[in-house]
Formats: structure tokens, sequence, C-alpha cells
């Protein structure tokens, strides 16, 4: 039966791709809301609450299986109050019953499958489960019947059940009482770990399923600023070398896939998500800084072109992900068969393309051939009998007559709703690629995008999370205004305009007024103006995307030191502060908030650049800059006599000399004296 034959549920008058997904299956779904839960409440029937995202290669088996089948169906529909939510939309939701569903099933994972009672308390749960007993999971048909069974006749039980499961996420929602302080030593344990999780022969940390983990990458890398331990520089670099040479990256369109089913990189989950990709190339860059190894920065422009090629919208946002699958089938868009490349390249091109990309005669997945270098430019050529030019040369034609074969092709499904947090990293990395790079279409898209957001995705000054189909909707959580913040503060930094920086003050200090827990400090994930769940929680550990607070502690004490606002430096230190404790019981878990910590710790250099843009030595004072890795660096460009929105301790007293522009390098606003030349200002960066 198909969908002109069928009749839509509720999901059909939703915008997120992933409910729409839903919106022909013979459930009576329900999205989350106030309708669905009354429901529930005066029927005294139990919720049947899924979450997943439209990306998630078991979201859709779960729904071909089960979903899709009549019988089933009409059991869900018996027995209770089904409603699907899409996680992106809301993180406020899957984070809660996220951890609820570990606490139960001791696994998390999409999709999520969980019961509650009419007032919104857990009581099971789990994740994927098949329509018949397979996998040692029980069939889901089995789960309902006896999830029913219990509601109706076990109410003592699942009273008491119920009341457990809640007081622990309350109680995990209090951070504990601690006199500690986290400290330099708490950054080297940190490291101590990752060391210990480290795989010095693939790169990665921990086994397999091998996630990217960027925020463990950008502490390696900033242990190394610090310390100058070379191990760090070398378990960073091996780490984003090996995953830029594995078939987890898209050789020929760019952009890294979701993570890695094996150890060594080569066969991923197919999914893009936007987050990976605007949270990759900020590290490919500044691997590139320290090593200038040319590859990094390659890495990082793929994934930026690809972002701007298949993933920004006409408007200037940018969408949220593909999907793994086409034509059903998981990958199928993306391997390849030597017989296809060889009659696309010919002998002499296919033969040396084939055997730098490991497309082999057999396969290296399921017979088919995942793109990927086993060995970089200059070992292939030698092993190969070629110059490094040729090979070179052989890739490039090769890599452009597969991906234009390839556009042939059934493309996987796109996830086309334009979600402002994961937009807020996706400027971020766009106006460090400018920054670094010196490429101003990636600052004109970073631009594009902020404006889309706070055109489109603001009402009455507070951000919306969530647009599609010409309609914004769901209110801003924490980490919508914390990774926009940092975006804007980023875009001032590549831009220099003004502008940019009172935006980014707007956000932070709008963040304040609606996240900020007043009696035990922190911001809470959910703003006081939003739905009171079953309980207000607070993130300090990283998942797929950094902890809000992290982010949040970090943009507020790069915005103080820029602007002068103490409040701002206050708040930015009392998150540090209310997770001390986490960050010491378990570092590695809370690498984003201790590159926020280091920031607090080390204070970076302050620049002020005396002169306007387009003049050359200005430009290329700034380009010097972008070479350097300088994380958190405070950078302002001004016109003497100017008065921007800057802190008065970074401006006063600057001026050009002898008409010049000069350059002005400052530790805790006592600077050295000025540069004129920008190779004197390189020396000052490097003292």
């Amino acid at each position: 039966m198909n969908e002109a034959t069928r009749r839509p549920n509720r999901l059909i008058h939703e915008t997120s791709p992933y409910l729409l997904q839903h919106a022909y299956n013979p459930v009576d779904w329900h999205p989350w809301g106030e309708e669905a839960l009354e429901l529930a409440r005066r029927g005294d029937k139990p919720i049947l609450l899924s979450i997943g995202y439209s990306a998630c290669h078991w979201c859709h088996v779960m729904e071909r299986e089960s979903f899709e089948d009549e019988a089933i169906a009409e059991a869900m529909n018996r027995g209770f109050v089904n409603i699907k939510v899409d996680r992106e939309e809301r993180p406020d939701l899957d984070a809660l019953y996220m951890m609820a569903t570990q606490a139960i099933s001791g696994q998390g994972g999409w999709p999520m499958t969980v019961f509650l009672t009419p007032d919104q308390r857990p009581f099971y749960a789990g994740t994927y489960f098949p329509p018949e007993d397979r996998y040692g999971r029980p069939g889901f048909p089995r789960v309902l019947e006896a999830v029913k069974e219990y509601y109706e006749t076990q109410r003592a039980s699942l009273d008491h059940q119920t009341e457990r499961i809640a007081q622990a996420l309350q109680n995990a929602a209090e951070l504990p009482a601690s006199d500690a302080a986290a400290n330099a030593q708490t950054l080297n344990r940190a490291y101590w770990q990752l060391m210990a999780e480290h795989d010095r022969y693939e790169g990665g940390f921990g086994r397999a399923p091998k996630f990217p983990q960027p925020s463990k990458i950008e502490l390696c890398l900033r242990h190394y600023r610090r310390t100058g331990d070379e191990n760090a520089l070398g378990m960073a670099s091996t780490t984003l070398r090996k995953m830029a040479r594995g078939g987890i990256y898209d050789h020929l369109g760019g952009g890294f896939h979701r993570y890695s089913t094996d150890d060594r990189w080569l066969v991923p989950h197919f999914e893009k998500m936007l987050y990976d990709n605007a949270l990759l190339p900020p590290l490919y860059l500044s691997a590139w800084q320290l090593t200038g190894e040319a590859e990094f920065a390659e890495a990082a422009r793929g994934c930026l072109d690809y972002a701007l090629r298949e993933m920004q919208d006409a408007g200037g946002g940018f969408y949220s992900a593909e999907d793994a699958d086409s034509e059903g089938v998981e990958g199928k868009f993306y391997v390849w068969t030597r017989a296809e490349a060889m009659e696309l390249l010919g002998e002499r091109d296919g033969g040396l393309f084939c055997a730098y990309y490991d497309i082999t005669e057999g396969g290296n997945w399921e017979g088919s051939s995942i793109l990927n270098r086993p060995r970089g430019l200059e070992e292939a050529a030698s092993t190969l009998g070629a110059s490094t030019e040729q090979l070179r040369e052989t890739a490039l034609r090769g890599r452009e007559r597969l991906f234009k074969a390839r556009e042939q092709r059934i493309r996987p499904s796109l996830d086309d709703k334009i979600l402002t947090s994961w937009n807020g990293l996706m400027i971020s990395a766009l106006s460090q690629g400018a920054f670094v790079l010196g490429e101003a279409r990636y600052l004109e898209a970073a631009e594009r995008a902020a404006r889309f957001v706070l055109e489109n995705m603001t009402r009455e000054g507070l951000l919306l999370r969530s647009h599609r189909a010409g309609e914004s909707k769901i209110d801003g959580f924490l980490e919508d205004y914390a990774y926009f913040a940092r975006g804007l503060l980023d875009l001032f930094h590549a831009s220099q305009k003004a502008e940019r920086l009172t935006e980014a003050l707007e956000i932070a200090r709008r963040m304040r007024d609606l996240f900020w827990d007043e009696k035990d400090g922190a911001f809470f994930t959910t703003g006081s103006h939003q739905e009171t769940l079953i309980a207000r929680l607070k993130d300090s550990h990283d998942g797929a995307t950094p902890s809000g607070n992290a982010v949040a502690a970090e943009a507020l004490l790069r915005l103080s030191a820029l602007t002068g606002d103490a409040e701002l430096q206050e708040k930015g230190e009392a998150v540090l502060s209310a997770f001390a404790a986490s960050m010491e019981r378990s570092p590695s878990a809370h690498c984003e908030m201790l590159s926020a910590l280091d920031t607090h710790l080390h204070p970076p250099k302050q620049v002020a650049l005396v002169g306007r843009r387009g003049e050359p030595e200005l430009e290329e004072a700034l380009s010097r800059l972008g070479k350097a890795y300088l994380p958190g660096v405070a950078v302002a460009a001004f016109e003497e006599g100017e008065a921007p929105p800057l802190n008065p301790s970074l401006t006063a007293g600057k001026r050009r000399i002898d008409g010049r522009p000069a350059f002005y390098v400052c530790e805790n606003y006592v600077c050295r004296q000025p540069a004129t030349d920008p190779d004197e200002l390189e020396a000052l960066l490097l003292e």
C-alpha cells in the first residue's frame, strides 16, 4: 500500500523530516505536546515514546520491521498513546530519557523506546527492538504485551519503579557540593587518561566503534602548546591523519561520515551530520598550523566545501544531515567495484587510482570497496613506482570523474531542517577556515548563515531552535545560545565587524537571563521560559556535540576579554567552579570543559591591530595571525580614534606609528613594544 492510498497520521502536520518519515505509518503517532499528554492522562494509558533522527539507520530498520507492520501497529494503538520525537528538535527530551534508558537497560542509542506513565515518568526502556526475538533481544510484540500487562496489573510495583527512576534523574540534575577546584593538574590528569585510551597505531580513543571525539583531540593540541610534549601532538596528528585517510572520510565529495564500525576508520556508518563536519575542520586547521602538513588543510577544505555544496540552503542556513541509506541500502551511494572504476578511468589511470584508494577485485566491504588511502601520497607513489606529482594528478583526475559519475546515482535523503545550534558550530568552522586559510568565500558563507539565524530564527529577541519549510519553531535551548554566541564571536574574529561582537554579547546576556541557576551556579540546558519536564538538567560532559555549559564558559571568558564585561568573566569562572568535582572525577569525559579551563588558567594573548581593513600591512598581519596556533586569542583590528565595543584595556593608548599600522601583542593587557612589520608581529606571537 503506497502513501496515495493510506491515511496519514498526525505527524503529517509536522515539519521535521524524521517525523514526516513516519506520517504514513499505521501507528497512531502523536507529536510531543499537551494534546497527547492529556489523552494519556484522561485514558490512563501508558505512553510509548519513540525518539530518533532522520539519518539513523536502525531507526529506519525499526520503522520498516515494526511501525509499518499492521499487527504491531494495532497493538501499539490499542495499548498506548504513541509519541514520536525528533531528538534533534528536542534535545531536552532526548537527554532526559536517554539517562533513563541507560539506567533501566544499561545501554543507550537510537531508536530509543521509552514507556512512560501519563505524568511522563519512565518505567521501562530500550533501544532497537526487532519484530521477533533475535539478536538476544525480545521481539517488539512481546515487549508491548508485557509492558501493557505490567502497567495494568502491577501498579504498586510500577509506582515504586517510577518514583525510584524519577528521583535518580532529579539527583543527576543536582551538582554535588564540593570544595574541589579544577587546576592545571586536572588538565594533566585528563591528558594521561587520553594517553591510556589512545590507539597509537590507528589513532582515536578506545576500541571500535570509533567516533571522532573532537574535544579530546583539541585537548591534546592544547596540551602540546602548553607543555611542548611531542607525544600530545603525535596523538592528535595520528588520529586526524588516519581519519582523513580512512573510509570514514568521503574522498570524492569531502566531509566525514558519523563514525567507524572498525578500529582502522575503514567502514563507517555512512550518515553525514552537520555537526561532525563543523567540529572537525577547526582541528585540522590547528594541526596544519602546528605541523604544516598539507593534507590537514586539504581535509579542512574538504569538509567546508562539502558543507557549502550540499548542505547550505539558498537563504544561507545549513541543513542537518544526509542519510546513511539510499535505495534502502546503507552505503550504496558511496561504494565502488573495481570494474566500475576501471571503466570510468581506463587502464592507465584506473590501475594507479584503484591501488591508491584500495579499490580491489573482491572489495573491502561486502563485495564492494570503500575508498580509503592506506598509505600517504609519497609512500604510495614510491610503492607503486610513480612520481609523487604523477600520483597526485592521477588521484585528482580520478576523483573528479568518479564524483561526476556518482552524482548520477540516487542520493541519500537529506534532512533539510536548519538548527540554530549546529549552524553556530558551522559558523565557527567557516570563520576559522576564512581566518586561517584566507578564503573569502568561507567568510561570506558564515556571514550568510549568521544573518539567516538572526533574521529567521528569532522571536522577540529569543532564539528559536528549528527552521524548515518557511517555519521556525521551538524555543532555543542552552546549546543554541552557547554555540551561536561562540559562532558570532569567531565570525567577529575573522571579519572584525563590530556588529558581530555586539550580537554575540546580546546572545550571551540573553543566555544568562534564561538559563542561569542563581542557586547552585552554571546553566540549565532548558530555559525558564520553556516546558517543565520531570527534571531540569545541566550538562557538563561531551557527547556527539560538546557540552553546552563548556561552550558557554569558553564564550563568556573570550567575550569578557574582548569587551571588558566583568560579569561575563564571573559567570564563565562560576561554570568551571560548579563542575570542578565532575572534572576531577572523570577528566577525559569533560574535555571541552577542560579546554575552557585551559583558557581560564592560561589566558590567551590579546592582539590589537591599529589600522584600516584593506591596508596591505594590516591584512598581512591578520594573515600571519591566521597561521599561528593561538587558541582563544583575542584579536581586535580598529582605526585610531575609533570606539568599538571593545575592552578599554585593549584599545586605550593604541595608535599608529609614523602613520603606519601598528601591532600590539599583550598578555593580561600588558603590552610589548608595538611592531609595524608583520615579521616583527610574528616574532612577538612566538615569544
